[in-house]
């Protein structure tokens, strides 16, 4: 098994270094395991050229041939998955087993939208005779993606994924923090034959860098993942100049456990859930509002199986939770439970960080938290849940909803009253029942009020990375003698 890879830039097909680097370290050790060259201005002009270019090329290659690519990709990477993994729990934190699902995960995007590629279906009008009208869907052009820490590969493949099956060019920024999972990405597409500029990858400061390529005449797309407060800047700067985004940003999921369900099943699944990759997703069940009759119960059940979650070095055999992904999260962490507590709360589990070395901190529950607690309103991204009590679904409704996030949503219930009435009611982009799984490669991804715009995944996935064109075509028809003189006929 390889080490720590050495990390590069990637334009017009070729690697680069910079004098300008910055560290990235194992957040479990807090030592330096990589040095990340920075793009200068001169690179990304560099990467912008190359991607009209590569756009000229792959725009014009048929979409048989660009999922066999693709397809060709996903294999390498599913050849490499221990390099790979071993690589994102170094930079990341997360357990290895996670990190390899992870990798399978971000293949599975990629050759989903390789299958989407060639189903890009246009349509043609109903329309009189001697008239056609065809709607015809053309590949954007260059996109500006940027791609979140948490998911090192599987993030930047979605990006990766919907932009090359569409026909465009991409020039990604992924995170400083774990760099190594996109230029896995970028060597499989490398190795696979991919043309030179249709996939740019550069890292970086990251205000510099968007601030830079948003306002290029070159980007027809923003694509980002991330804060919703990140994500409200980058649409402001893209509007300035007319160009489209596809955002799916912060959430603060609900979870509405009713009455009807095995609460020991349903608290177990949820702590184990909450606390996957330490609870650092957008989707992550958080804020848990649970029948009052069974209240008790669930409480005890979740907080049990939270202490007793096995927390360590991702690389450590057993491993359940990782660390945070840096010391700001302890400190944010940290103040949540503070200002919950001094409000009310019952501290149920956890609450701290763990040891002195490493960003570690315990999977903690708060009960009972009063609606005037940051963390209710707060997305706390970390493993800390919310779990209170309420009277009946509506109720627990009008609390889901009373957020302005709505990315994933979740309810327990064995009811199709209640299914129907969570589905009507909750505002989410997500809705899941029984389940924790927010979305799969075949299902369209994204989220509703300030938790984003657009969708990644399903048959929608690819629709934001194409453009809609009208062709109307009168055709002139000779009939020679047998014209008709239509007074005469009339």
């Amino acid at each position: 098994m390889s080490d720590y890879p050495d990390l590069h830039l990637y334009i017009d097909g070729a690697w680069r270094k910079t004098a300008d680097e910055l560290p990235v370290v194992n957040p479990a050790t807090e030592q330096q395991i990589g040095r990340l060259p920075c793009a200068r201005q001169a690179d990304l002009d560099d990467a912008l050229t190359a991607a009209e270019a590569g756009f000229r090329i792959w725009s014009r290659t048929s979409p048989r041939k660009r999922a066999d690519v693709m397809l060709a990709a996903a294999r390498l990477m599913r050849e490499r998955i221990e390099d790979i993994a071993h690589s994102i729990t170094l930079e990341h934190g997360k357990p290895l087993a996670q990190a390899r699902l992870e990798v399978i995960r971000g293949c599975e995007f990629l050759e989903w939208d390789a299958g989407e590629a060639v189903r890009t279906y246009g349509r043609i009008i109903p329309s009189a005779s001697g008239t056609r009208y065809m709607v015809h869907h053309q590949p954007i052009g260059t996109v500006a993606a940027f791609s979140p820490w948490n998911f090192p590969m599987s993030q930047p493949a979605r990006k990766i994924g919907g932009a090359i099956a569409s026909g465009c060019a991409i020039i990604l920024k992924a995170a400083e923090e774990t760099p190594a999972g996109a230029l896995h990405i970028a060597r499989a597409f490398h190795d696979a034959g991919l043309p030179a500029g249709v996939l740019n990858l550069v890292f970086g400061h990251p205000a510099e860098i968007s601030g830079y390529l948003i306002p290029q005449d070159a980007v027809r797309l923003v694509a980002f993942t991330g804060s919703t407060a990140v994500g409200r800047h980058l649409t402001t700067l893209a509007a300035q100049h007319m160009t489209p985004v596809l955002m799916e940003l912060g959430g603060h999921a609900p979870v509405i456990v009713c009455d009807d369900v095995d609460v020991a099943e349903a608290a177990v699944m949820s702590a184990n859930r909450k606390m996957r990759n330490a609870g650092q997703v957008c989707t992550s069940p958080t804020r848990f509002f649970v029948h009052e009759r069974i209240f008790d119960e669930f409480t005890a059940r979740f907080a049990e199986r939270a202490r007793a979650i096995r927390v360590g070095d991702g690389m450590a055999a057993g491993t359940e939770m990782g660390p945070l992904a840096n010391g700001r999260r302890i400190e944010a962490l940290t103040g949540l439970v503070q200002d919950a507590t001094a409000a009310g709360a019952d501290l149920v589990a956890g609450g701290d960080r763990l040891g002195s070395r490493g960003y570690f901190f315990q999977p903690t529950v708060l009960a009972n938290v009063p609606d005037q607690a940051r963390v209710m309103g707060e997305e706390p991204f970390g493993p800390l849940a919310v779990i209170n009590p309420v009277r009946s679904l509506d109720e627990a409704i009008d609390k889901a909803n009373s957020v302005p996030y709505g990315l994933a949503a979740y309810g327990f219930t064995h009811n199709a009253a209640n299914v129907d009435r969570m589905l009507d009611g909750v505002e989410c982009g997500n809705l899941s029942i029984n389940t924790l799984e927010a979305s799969l490669p075949e299902t369209p991804f994204g989220g509703v009020k300030s938790s984003g715009y657009g969708r990644e995944g399903g048959s929608e996935g690819l629709h934001h990375y194409m453009t809609v064109k009208n062709l109307s075509h009168f055709m002139q028809l000779d009939l020679g003698a047998r014209k008709l003189d239509i007074k005469e006929s009339a």
